[in-house]
């Protein structure tokens, strides 16, 4: 049975960014069929972050309304590196790293979606479909339909061309991407696929692509591509990483306090996104929990994030550091950062290497607006150093603002 109201949802939530083509959408998930969609991840890393969970969290939507979801782990796209929004070549990776990293990370995507009832998520690799075609029979099929000058032209390849440094390799990339759609219709009756909206320029490319197949076959195959907003800070870059680091979901990489943590730094303008995103609360009681008392809000969210994420002991184990430490200023179960100190070293350096501020500039202007305090006393001297005997019981706790504290020891 699917439920013809998704599409509703999608919109009341703001999770549907961009379409190609959004009026069919809507006629697909109100027909009650049951539509095929995927969306990409391409493992370059042994774990997610919660940046990268936004796609995974509409597949669930999708899922859960009754449609058959495909994730795609680009064994073969993640050898050349999305080159979207970087200004340097991605890390190469060796194909045995690439086959570790789709492991762990099989692991925590069972926390959105279902890989064992009688719809389940399939995983799939387009390592699987790349390694059978030959160079040549790759540019003869879908080579040929890639204008370079398009290419160029998109913001894709933006900073790379701004850095000068584009290389032939990575212009492989969109074709590959592309292809994998045009793959998985042919192999799954795939018609959809959903992706951050930094993906939007290869979405497209598969979308035009099967159109230039169209002509070429006498078929018509009609593809949609769709996107979610992404999380953004109010700086514009994306959301997943807090100036203590990334907000991780294996529980090895990360405490259910820092977890919890993470998620309640989220900035204000993202809060109804997260909330729209990680749970099923009516958005009419986000807009007024977030109106009458944003703090409030967030540690609401930071609950309940952190309970469908690492489970429910956790997230009250969570909340109640939180409130222990807010309260008291105690040094009892705070984050712990470790740093290396042989000579004296400033205030501003230890600022950064604990994580408790992203730069020596952020640590000066929290000293210089009173922000900073070393031990419940306010530093007030930028040029403070520490040395090993300001250290008098193995640590120091510093705190940033009213609600930030990090014990930091010594390695």
């Amino acid at each position: 049975m699917v439920d013809t109201l998704l599409f509703k949802t999608l919109k009341e939530r703001g999770l549907l960014y961009q379409c190609t083509d959004e009026e069919r959408l809507k006629e697909l998930l109100e027909s009650g069929e049951k539509i095929t969609l995927y969306e990409g991840t391409d493992p370059t890393m042994d774990s997610l972050h919660i940046g990268h969970c936004v796609p995974y969290c509409i597949l669930r939507r999708f899922q859960k309304a009754g449609h058959r979801v495909l994730l795609l782990m680009g064994g073969a796209t993640a050898s050349v590196g999305d080159p979207s929004g970087k200004s340097e070549l991605r890390k190469m990776l060796s194909k045995e790293d690439i086959a570790k990293n789709i492991e762990k990370i099989k692991k925590t995507l069972s926390i959105f979606l279902d890989f064992d009832g009688p719809n389940p998520a399939i995983i799939v690799n387009n390592a699987d479909w790349f390694k059978n075609l030959s160079y040549v029979d790759f540019m003869r099929e879908i080579g040929v339909h890639f204008n370079i000058n398009k290419m160029l032209s998109n913001e894709i390849y933006a900073n790379r061309i701004k850095e000068g440094g584009l290389t032939f390799f990575e212009m492989g990339y969109m074709p590959m991407q592309a292809y994998d759609f045009v793959h998985l219709n042919r192999e799954y009756g795939c018609t959809l696929q959903f992706g951050g909206g930094d993906q939007w320029g290869n979405i497209v490319a598969g979308v035009e692509l099967q159109r230039k197949l169209n002509f070429v076959n006498g078929t018509d195959i009609e593809l949609i591509g769709a996107t979610n907003p992404l999380l953004l800070t109010p700086e514009g870059k994306k959301m997943g990483k807090t100036e203590r680091g990334a907000i991780w979901l294996d529980r090895d990489k990360i405490s259910a306090y820092d977890f919890y943590q993470g998620i309640f730094q989220t900035p204000d303008a993202c809060v109804r996104l997260m909330f729209s995103l990680f749970t099923d609360m009516d958005m009419g009681e986000v807009d007024r929990a977030i109106k009458e008392d944003i703090v409030k809000a967030k540690h609401l969210m930071a609950f309940e994030i952190t309970k469908f994420v690492r489970g429910e002991a956790d997230a009250v184990l969570a909340q109640e550091t939180a409130k222990k430490l807010f309260s008291e200023g105690s040094a009892e179960n705070a984050p712990e950062a470790k740093i290396e100190l042989g000579e004296p070293k400033s205030i501003l350096d230890v600022c950064v290497e604990s994580g408790l501020t992203s730069s020596k500039g952020e640590a000066r202007r929290m000293i210089d607006q009173g922000g900073i305090s070393l031990d419940g006393e306010k530093v007030t001297n930028p040029n403070l150093t520490l040395s090993k005997a300001d250290f008098k019981e193995g640590f120091i706790m510093l705190k940033k603002g009213k609600k930030l504290f990090i014990k930091v020891s010594l390695k």
